[in-house]
């Protein structure tokens, strides 16, 4: 994907507490809620607004290297990766939603050592937003030259990051389904030992409200004879109009003919738990033993019937010969 760049895959989400301890020269630092005064244990920034809103908020930056750091520092949108990950769009992106609405354009700050800074930033809700559930973030970041193993000289940008969650105010359509399902399977020549099945589904946010859950898988042969499970695997925070890819295997999966796998979905979001969803996929799992020997059998019956009539022929031509 064009989201996904060196600065993203080493950027630091979400990190609002103070790293384990690491060499003295490598640039450390936190980022997280705050207040006029100083930090006050939130989590994340998080609101609840109607279109054309202003939000007045502070967000802290503490320098926790061993030298004065200076930091870029700006807001950007959120979206889910497809392996569920909360993610940030990365600094070569223009933001397109809630990075849009922070009247905190790219700034520098300097920070000395063991210091920490409050940053006042406004949010402004768009008069004509979608309602429902928008995220982002807000990044400090700083760029380094480093030389890679080929030797070149590139700039890496380190990131660290506190989320930012708006609801805003209208309709809420919380929509979770199972978009796709696709099915493996690795038949073995012993039907009696099972092969392994391997189910890869996709899912869908299609609301405009973040979603999470459970999903198990389960496999099936005709007329629905269940053959195995993969237990509940929690699902991640999905935001609106993501979809994320999951695969699981079921071992032991007896080959009968036309296997299916049965996903199901159970989101909840923050106002309780969802309709569920359901999504199936199948495959041939044909039983290559028992087949072989029918195929065998059925063989060996008409060659014996072949030599049975040219047997008889023989003895019906001696005895016109006679």
């Amino acid at each position: 994907m064009k989201r996904f760049s060196l600065a993203l895959v080493l950027g630091l989400l979400a990190v609002l507490l103070p790293a384990p301890a690491h060499a003295a020269d490598e640039l450390r630092w936190a980022v997280q809620p705050s207040t006029e005064q100083g930090p006050n244990g939130r989590g994340a920034f998080e609101y609840k607004a109607a279109p054309g809103q202003q939000i007045l908020d502070y967000v802290g930056i503490s320098n926790l290297s061993a030298t004065d750091l200076t930091l870029s520092v700006y807001a950007t949108d959120a979206f889910t990766a497809t392996d569920g990950a909360f993610s940030l769009l990365p600094a070569s992106q223009k933001p397109k939603d809630l990075g849009t609405w922070t009247d905190m354009v790219p700034r520098k700050y300097t920070i000395a050592v063991g210091k920490r800074v409050d940053i006042p930033f406004r949010l402004t809700i768009p008069a004509n937003v979608t309602p429902g559930d928008h995220a982002g973030g807000i990044i400090a970041s700083v760029s380094q030259e480093q030389t890679g193993a080929d030797g070149k000289k590139v700039n890496v940008d380190k990131r660290v990051a506190a989320r930012v969650y708006v609801r805003v105010e209208g309709p809420l359509r919380p929509l979770a389904e199972v978009s796709s399902v696709k099915v493996e399977y690795d038949n073995p020549w012993n039907p009696f030992a099972g092969g392994d099945m391997t189910v890869t589904y996709y899912l869908r946010n299609s609301g405009n409200v973040r979603v999470a859950g459970a999903v198990n898988v389960r496999a099936r042969a005709p007329l629905g004879i269940g053959l195995g499970a993969a237990g509940d695997a929690p699902v991640p925070e999905m935001l609106p109009g993501s979809e994320i890819a999951v695969t699981r295997r079921i071992p032991g999966v007896a080959p009968l003919g036309r296997l299916s796998a049965l996903v199901t979905f159970n989101p909840v979001s923050a106002d309780g738990r969802l309709a569920g969803a359901t999504g199936t996929g199948s495959v041939w799992a044909p039983p290559w033993l028992p087949l072989g020997l029918v195929f065998g059998l059925v063989v060996a019956f008409l060659a014996a019937r072949v030599v049975r009539r040219r047997r008889r022929a023989l003895v019906a031509r001696a005895a016109a010969l006679a």
